[in-house]
């Protein structure tokens, strides 16, 4: 026998030559038709789905972090506000001082009904994803990785990282 391919019923026998196919092959081919086409409207079915869920998630997203922009520039008007208070004198001054404390208050308390908050930095250990490290300093009181020192106020919108907090960091003495 030569390597040509035959048709479905092997013989090589043409379909004119063997008949129509028996109720029994159309009834198959017609129940692997349709079992193809549920699995196809399945497929479908969950693909609209799933891009139905992702639109929703996208639209919630949206609407939650849509003032992110904004909220980014205010966090400069914060800074500036608590540079000022501590740029005051001790002495003096104490009724600007608290006006402008009273400022960032309630700067601060806005941005937190928004749902800003500030990351906290105070002996926490280094985290990459909260915090930048600027400087590392050597220190006996704080544990290497530890944060010794906060250079700028990071925060988070929701769950999500609005601007890392600039951060020293505590490493070991050097021996001598």
């Amino acid at each position: 026998m030569s390597d040509e391919i035959l048709p479905d019923n092997e013989t090589g026998a043409s379909e004119a030559e063997t008949g129509p196919p028996s109720f029994e092959d159309a009834l198959i081919a017609a129940t692997e038709e349709i079992a193809s086409l549920k699995d196809r409207l399945l497929r479908a079915s969950a693909e609209t789905e799933n891009v139905r869920r992702r639109l929703e998630r996208e639209k919630t997203d949206a609407s939650t972090y849509a003032v992110t922009g904004f909220a980014r520039d205010l966090l400069g008007v914060a800074d500036n506000l608590r540079r000022a208070v501590a740029a005051l004198p001790a002495d003096g001054f104490d009724n600007v001082r608290t006006g402008i404390e009273a400022t960032e208050r309630e700067l601060l308390a806005v941005l937190a009904r928004n749902g800003i908050s500030k990351i906290e930095t105070a002996g926490q250990p280094l985290d990459p994803h909260k915090h930048q490290a600027m400087i590392e300093v050597e220190s006996d009181e704080h544990t290497p990785g530890h944060i010794v020192s906060e250079l700028q106020t990071g925060y988070l919108i929701k769950d999500r990282l609005l601007r890392a907090s600039l951060v020293s960091v505590a490493k070991a003495k050097a021996e001598s």
